[in-house]
């Protein structure tokens, strides 16, 4: 083995070269990974997880508006992986936090309704205006009652967007409201938590919905399983499935519209319409009208009557409009 020594160039030149490259490194997005608790959440799951509480969103929304008597909009911001204690440093102080069960799995669940909306519900329910300030302290018993109406909401919103995934039981047992003390599952398991905002012009507020994953595991562990399973059954029950997308599809109901051919009208005659005018137009009463399915135009048709009634007899359909890609190719 051969040793050199190296001349002061080389060592201010591989000097220099360190220094050169350390704030490159420090630039660098490094982080943490915790190997004990790993992302749940993919890219895929996120967008369906998104999807099932926008469903829960826009019911709530239609609920309190019906509610309270007043605009409200509800928006949901994210749906994100926590640990339970992150969760509980994210509360104010103090909170009104809703604990519920879900049956059959010895586990819980949180529902904290922000201290802006649950003012304002509690004053909204008892006839105010809904725009006095924020209370600063925990909710009385009354209190509570009024504002567990939306968490007893949100539960059965909760069960209908998990049905098709995760059958859950949900049902309010309790009420907290100091963070410190909240205590559903342990600090470090890991729990997805939506935040769901509200607006009610005046008042601005989150609502946060937390669920431990332990509960959750069939969804995030099922999709290649339900791949196997539509791949494995056989063709009886594909003829029974695609029997009730046919059933399905042909009791749904597509409005018809029919549009007669284009006439023109002067503009003094158009000055002089008044109710009860008749407006010739000068199209024989065998003139061809366009039917349109939904906004597509679809068929030919004569305008008639049946039995006293308006009718249109289709005669012809259209030639389907082509896609903007073999526009494109085109």
């Amino acid at each position: 083995m051969t040793s050199e020594t190296l001349s002061q160039t080389d060592i201010d030149r591989l000097l220099g070269g360190a220094a050169r490259s350390m704030p490159a490194a420090a630039g660098l997005d490094v982080q943490v990974y915790d190997f004990r608790r790993p992302h749940r959440v993919s890219k895929e799951r996120l967008r369906t997880l998104e999807a099932m509480y926008e469903r829960l969103v826009k019911g709530l929304e239609a609920w309190l508006i019906s509610r309270v008597r007043g605009q409200i909009e509800v928006r949901l911001q994210s749906v994100e992986q926590f640990s339970f204690g992150e969760f509980t440093l994210s509360l104010p102080m103090p909170c009104s936090s809703y604990i519920f069960d879900i049956a059959g799995t010895g586990q819980k669940g949180v529902i904290d309704v922000g201290p802006e909306f649950s003012t304002y519900i509690v004053d909204r329910l008892f006839g105010g205006e809904g725009t006095g300030s924020a209370l600063t302290r925990a909710l009385t018993p009354i209190e509570r009652m009024a504002v567990r109406n939306v968490a007893d909401k949100i539960t059965g919103l909760l069960q209908e967007i998990w049905q098709d995934h995760v059958l859950m039981d949900l049902n309010i047992t309790g009420f907290e409201s100091s963070p410190e003390i909240l205590q559903v599952v342990n600090r470090e398991d890991p729990v997805l938590v939506a935040n769901v905002e509200v607006n009610t012009g005046s008042v601005s507020s989150l609502l946060l919905l937390c669920l431990p994953f332990s509960v959750l595991d069939k969804f995030f562990t099922s999709s290649g399983q339900q791949r196997l399973a539509l791949l494995s059954t056989n063709e009886q029950e594909r003829e029974l499935t695609r029997q009730r997308s046919e059933a399905a599809l042909r009791a749904t109901k597509v409005p018809l519209t029919a549009r007669l051919p284009d006439f023109q009208l002067s503009m003094r005659d158009l000055a002089q319409i008044t109710e009860g005018s008749v407006i010739p137009t000068a199209i024989p009463k065998d003139a061809r009208v366009i039917i349109r399915a939904g906004t597509q135009e679809r068929f030919i048709g004569n305008a008639g009557r049946v039995n006293g009634n308006l009718a249109v007899r289709i005669v012809d359909a259209l030639p389907s409009a082509p896609t903007s890609d073999s526009r494109t190719s085109a």
